[in-house]
């Protein structure tokens, strides 16, 4: 194999560009070909942004509670980011549609380009789904689903370390889980050959995965699981994204770094943005199980506080966009290698 293009490679904060203002809580970004981005946003939708910098909000909500400060108090975190509409994950459907997983109302919805939004699922085995994060489609228009926890707040989730997060499938049978027992389930990515499937557990913190197993295409299954990388990267990890080197790209939210796991499962740092104390005090109340909203809260850089989800986008997948929970606008730099495409809905 040919010479990792991540080796060496560290992004100089004062060398990041910018686009986007204004934005409530954009934590996942789409690219498409054309260079329009979409981002998850607060107010109960997304935001469209084109390469010029022309924005709009589309959305049938305007819940202005998150402003344009990046400055939050205890109080305004709990209220903030534990209720109301949260659209969190999104994907592209097979049309062209938004699926939006959204955090604060437990729903996994569907908004056409226009704003028109309708709940796709609200149960699972007739049960409230429960903290909805993060939804994939696959190049064989099979929807995949995560669940954080079913614990409300999540932040007693998140706390307590408990292993009541899961993974659920969307195909011919409707929606059902496949895979449960993970800390806190954040976002998933296919490999290349969609082999294995990277699951992210935040408060593991660690990344696992597991083998698609598609020998009965009635049952579709994953089995072989396994921890990939390091048992405990140093944060918590929250957003993931392949480049077509096979490095996996991930956020560490709150600790605010952008690191890459190679092919081998080594760790390498790719931008740091963290506060050490305020992440040293996290890390120590997270283990010994005493940690509280306001460690959570103090905890951030300030190039995209929260950070939480890594993009590629640009004619060549070279661009890295930087999503986050407490930004108001979305860092971007040039890679040193592609990244994986993602399936888009002019694929279908």
């Amino acid at each position: 194999m040919t010479a990792n293009p991540l080796s060496g490679f560290q992004v100089d904060p004062a060398s990041l560009s910018y686009i986007g203002q204004g934005l409530q809580r954009p934590e996942c970004i789409l690219a498409e070909p054309n260079g329009d981005l979409w981002v998850a946003d607060a107010r109960g939708g997304v935001v469209l942004l084109k390469p010029s910098g022309e924005q709009k909000f589309i959305g049938p909500n305007a819940d202005q509670r998150f402003g344009n400060s990046s400055t939050k108090t205890t109080e305004s975190f709990e209220s903030k980011y534990t209720t109301g509409t949260l659209p969190n994950g999104l994907a592209f459907a097979k049309n062209g549609d938004i699926l939006i997983s959204n955090f604060g109302t437990d729903l996994l919805e569907v908004m056409t380009r226009e704003g028109e939004l309708r709940t796709l699922y609200d149960s699972i085995d007739g049960q409230p789904i429960g903290k909805v994060n993060f939804v994939l489609r696959d190049s064989k228009n099979r929807i995949w689903l995560t669940v954080s926890t079913r614990m409300n707040p999540w932040t007693d989730a998140f706390a307590s370390r408990v292993q009541d997060g899961f993974v659920a499938l969307v195909d011919t049978n409707g929606l059902r889980i496949v895979a449960d027992g993970f800390r806190f389930t954040n976002e998933i990515r296919f490999d290349a050959k969609e082999e294995w499937l990277y699951i992210v557990e935040t408060t593991g913190p660690n990344i696992t995965r597991m083998r698609l197993d598609e020998s009965n295409p009635k049952d579709i299954r994953l089995t072989d699981r396994e921890v990939f990388g390091p048992g405990h990267l140093g944060g918590f990890p929250d957003g993931i994204a392949f480049d077509s080197y096979g490095n996996l790209w991930c956020t560490l939210i709150m600790v605010d770094q952008l690191i890459a796991l190679t092919p081998q499962g080594d760790k390498l740092i790719i931008l740091d943005d963290g506060n050490p104390t305020a992440t040293e005090n996290l890390l120590t109340r997270m283990a010994d199980g005493s940690v509280r909203s306001e460690d959570m809260q103090n905890a951030r850089g300030t190039i995209a506080p929260w950070m939480a989800s890594i993009t590629f986008g640009g004619h060549d997948l070279r661009t890295a966009y930087v999503g986050s929970l407490q930004g108001n606008r979305i860092p971007f730099f040039k890679s040193p290698v592609a990244g994986l495409p993602m399936v888009h809905w002019h694929d279908r």
